[in-house]
C-alpha cells in the first residue's frame, strides 16, 4: 500500500475518520458500500480503506454470486449476512468457490464497528436502507471492463461476454450511481473523493480530497 494512505491526515483516513464518526446502520454495524463496474478497481481501494480503518472486515460479493446467479443472490445475502448483524449476532456465510463451483464453509463475520461490503451490486436497492454510505467508483463501465479483462485473461473471456450482458441489465434495472454519497476516482497517485450524486441533491457543491501532494486525474 503507498505510503500516502499510510499518513495521517491523508483523503483515506480522512475518510476512513468521518466513517467511523456516522451513526450505525445495521445493527451495530456501519456498513459501506463500495460498488462500481466490474475492473474499476474496487476490490484495491476497499483493502486500502479497510486498512485505514484499522483492518476493518471486507465482505467481497464475489463471495456471495456464483456462475447460476450473477447478481440474484440478495435474498441469501440478506439471511446470512445482514439479519443477524441487525440483531447484533455474528452472521455466518457460505463463500463460493469460482473454480469448484460450490460453496464453502461457514465464514464468520462478527458485527465490527465498521464492516465493508465489496463489489458490483452492494448499492443495489434492497441494500441501501442498511448502508450508514454507498461509495462509487467512478470509471466508466468501457474502460473499466477492459482493465478487468486484462487482468483475468483470455481464458475468462467467455465469462466476460456473459458478465458484460449481465452487469448492463442489473444497473438498467437497479442502478447504483444516482444514489452513491461519494464518488471515488483513481489518479495517477491516489484517489480523489467527491460528494455524489444521493449527496448533491441537497448541495449544490462539492468537496474534492486528494491522495498525494501531486495526484493528478
Amino acid at each position: 500500500m503507498p505510503t500516502s494512505h499510510r499518513t495521517p491526515g491523508s483523503p483515506i483516513h480522512d475518510l476512513a475518520a468521518q466513517l467511523r464518526r456516522l451513526p450505525p446502520s445495521c445493527g451495530p454495524v456501519r456498513l459501506i458500500g463500495v460498488d462500481g463496474h466490474a475492473g474499476s478497481g474496487k476490490t484495491t481501494f476497499a483493502g486500502q480503506l479497510a486498512a485505514a480503518l484499522g483492518d476493518a472486515p471486507v465482505l467481497h460479493l464475489d463471495d456471495i454470486a456464483t456462475h447460476e446467479e450473477l447478481f440474484a443472490w440478495t435474498e441469501r445475502l440478506l439471511r446470512q449476512v445482514v439479519e443477524p448483524l441487525r440483531r447484533s449476532e455474528t452472521a455466518h456465510y457460505t463463500p463460493y468457490d469460482w473454480i469448484t463451483r460450490s460453496f464453502g464453509p461457514a465464514r464468520a463475520l462478527p458485527p465490527a464497528p465498521v464492516i465493508l461490503l465489496e463489489g458490483v451490486g452492494a448499492g443495489r436497492r434492497a441494500l441501501r436502507p442498511f448502508l450508514t454510505r454507498l461509495l462509487w467508483m467512478e470509471l466508466p463501465h468501457d474502460e473499466a471492463w477492459t482493465r478487468g479483462r486484462l487482468r483475468d485473461g483470455e481464458t475468462q473471456s467467455e465469462f466476460w461476454a456473459g458478465w458484460v450482458h449481465a452487469e448492463r441489465q442489473h444497473f438498467a434495472k437497479d442502478p447504483s450511481r444516482p444514489f452513491a454519497d461519494l464518488l471515488v476516482r483513481q489518479c495517477s497517485e491516489g484517489y480523489e473523493v467527491f460528494v455524489g450524486p444521493n449527496e448533491t441533491r441537497e448541495s449544490d457543491h462539492a468537496i474534492t480530497h486528494r491522495d498525494g501532494p501531486s495526484a493528478v486525474c
